[in-house]
């Protein structure tokens, strides 16, 4: 069997200690069957607790333009070098309410959503979203917000 490449651990079960199911996951990657470990929904602490155990490859938390609860986790991730994949990066459109988003996305001859996925790209090193798409279309949009350069003053007005 070929190992995983990365196992993206969901959910921590508030049934099952966090520890114990870190420790799992440590297990299957010194059995070479997982290469890398990643984390989802999880807090500063509990990423400090699994760091202890296992190296961390990722963290998987819900973060975009309009939720940035996770950013404490985000600058944990940049302190350790640790991927960060923010989960809903296009907040099921919400987009539009962030202030000023209209004006920059004219000025770039963007959609709302391609500023907004351009601001998580600018907003760390170590952010890797990955949108969900419906089509082909809504795929080339996405991926042509890789090539929009936000000025000091958009990424200043956005943030």
């Amino acid at each position: 069997m070929d190992p995983i490449d990365l196992y993206q651990f969901h959910r921590p079960d508030p049934d099952t200690p966090f520890e114990d199911s870190v420790r799992t996951l440590a297990e299957l990657k010194d059995e070479g069957l997982v290469r890398h470990v990643g984390l989802s929904n999880v807090s500063v602490d509990q990423l400090e607790r699994a760091r202890d155990i296992v190296e961390i490859a990722t963290v998987q938390n819900r973060y975009n333009i309009t939720d940035r609860d996770s950013e404490a986790v985000l600058e944990a991730c940049e302190e350790y070098d640790i991927g960060f994949i923010p989960w809903f990066p296009l907040g099921a459109g919400s987009v539009g309410e962030v202030e000023g988003i209209d004006a920059i996305a004219e000025r770039h001859d963007a959609t709302r959503h391609q500023i907004a996925l351009a601001w998580l790209l600018e907003h760390s090193d170590v952010m890797l979203p990955i949108p969900g798409t419906a089509d082909l279309e809504h795929l080339e949009q996405n991926v042509a917000a890789t090539e929009i350069d936000l000025s000091d003053a958009d990424v200043a007005t956005l943030s």
